[in-house]
């Protein structure tokens, strides 16, 4: 029955009724015949021929419902197995009716449906496999970034500490840098003070110079006035009983003198050994106004360095502090991250689950890889 399968389903009921349509034709034309001539043998003729007729009509239309009514159930059959998701069974279109257009038609919507699905499970199996990825990295990462937020808590911790020891030690050398400044003025004034006391040390050696020379003077002129009084003794030894009383002045007079010669020697030998003393004592105070000086000195170069320290310290506090907020900000990115990478691998497993029900889905069609 292949053949009929060429010929349209419009063409097959066009065809079977026109052949009734002519059939009934003729036998209505050889009824009517058959009354106006009267013939009793034309009447059966009609009838074996109506016969003959409703046959042929019986047998057309069963030859059409069959060809329809395999066509519609091969192709209702092909249909159920789609739906069935079986998309490898090939739908056969043998004939040029419009049954076998629809069974192509069928056939390329089958093909269309084997490559989307094709298409979407190994599409579906690389999200399954990269979800996989992604969860697992995702865990990995999850796991590096708690390590890291916990030990930029730790580094947050040092360095708050850390700053607080560097304002403690800031406020420290402030501290010893205003220590310093008094000790180099106190040290000052004592340097000034040791100069005071060179100078007057040098006005007492001039002092003493002088008096050294008066008390020379002095003794020159007892060592004269004894002279002169012996002279007088002499003198007054000539003069006999005359110069007596003369020679008692004179006496008195060169006693006199040699006590002040006396005390003017020992005047001297004190003013000498004053003069060495005081030499010493200005040769200390001169050593000691050095050494004051050499303090000065030391103290105002501690002073600087102290200065540089505090300064330092200063700059060392304000850029641990830029560092410790800039730590602070790192972390709370830190735990943000982490939020996010959570919220990432929840998706990641809820995008895995899904790609899974997908391939489970698509599981239900057959086709061949």
């Amino acid at each position: 029955m292949d053949w009929i399968r060429n010929v349209s389903l419009v063409r097959r009921v066009v065809i079977g009724f026109t052949v009734m349509g002519l059939w009934c034709a003729a036998l209505g034309a050889a009824a009517i015949w058959a009354l106006q001539t009267g013939r009793t043998g034309a009447g059966m003729a009609i009838g074996a021929a109506a016969a003959v007729g409703c046959l042929s009509a019986w047998l057309a239309g069963w030859v059409i419902r069959a060809s329809i009514k395999e066509s519609v159930e091969s192709t209702v059959d092909a249909v159920v197995r789609i739906a069935g998701g079986d998309l490898e069974t090939k739908i056969e279109s043998p004939g040029k009716d419009e049954i076998s257009w629809l069974r192509a038609e069928l056939n390329g919507m089958r093909k269309k449906l084997r490559k989307m699905v094709l298409e979407v499970r190994q599409t579906a199996d690389s999200v399954n496999h990269a979800s996989a990825e992604i969860a697992s990295g995702n865990g990995d990462l999850s796991a590096r970034t708690e390590s890291q937020a916990s030990a930029l808590q730790q580094t947050a911790s040092s360095m708050q500490q850390l700053a607080q020891s560097v304002h403690h030690n800031a406020e420290n050398t402030h501290k010893a840098r205003e220590e310093v400044t008094q000790s180099s003025s106190v040290a000052g004034r004592g340097a000034q003070t040791m100069q005071d006391v060179v100078s007057r040390m040098n006005e007492i050696h001039a002092s003493a110079t002088r008096i050294g020379e008066i008390v020379g003077v002095i003794d020159g002129i007892a060592f004269q006035t004894n002279i002169l009084a012996l002279n007088a003794a002499v003198e007054a030894a000539r003069a006999g009983e005359h110069g007596r009383g003369f020679a008692v002045v004179a006496s008195e007079v060169r006693a006199l003198a040699q006590r002040s010669s006396t005390a003017a020697r020992e005047i001297k030998a004190l003013i000498s050994d004053s003069t060495t003393k005081v030499d010493a004592g200005s040769k200390l105070v001169n050593d000691a106004g050095r050494t004051m000086q050499e303090i000065l000195d030391s103290v105002k170069r501690v002073s600087t360095l102290i200065g540089e320290i505090a300064e330092a310290g200063e700059s060392q506090s304000s850029g641990i502090a830029e560092i410790n907020q800039a730590v602070a900000q790192i972390d709370t990115m830190t735990q943000q991250n982490a939020a996010l990478v959570e919220q990432l691998a929840a998706a990641a497993q809820s995008l895995q689950g899904q790609s899974g029900q997908l391939t489970s889905s698509m599981g239900s069609f057959r086709v061949a890889a």
